[in-house]
């Protein structure tokens, strides 16, 4: 079976706990972390990480715990299979 991956992108201004509660969320579904990259322009926070969602039919639950998480703590975090990714941002 071929590993199914996504991009999880995190967007909002910089606050303590960021990563531990996005990270905290997908270890809980059982979702590896495959690569992550992060960053703070002056106030703003961002985060990009490849996870591992060979497990999951539907990414729509997982989407929806993301965003709610998002919304507690007035961030942006969006997921999408790495294909739809790559195609909608190919130059």
């Amino acid at each position: 079976m071929n590993q199914k991956r996504a991009i999880v992108s995190v967007i909002g201004k910089d606050q303590v706990g960021i990563i531990a509660k996005v990270t905290t969320l997908l270890s809980d579904q059982n979702v590896n972390i495959l690569d992550i990259s992060q960053t703070i322009l002056q106030d703003f926070f961002t985060m990009m990480m490849l996870v591992d969602v060979t497990n999951f039919e539907n990414l729509e639950e997982l989407r929806e715990q993301l965003a709610d998480l998002g919304e507690s703590l007035g961030l942006t975090i969006n997921i999408q299979l790495e294909e739809i990714f790559q195609a909608m941002h190919r130059v």
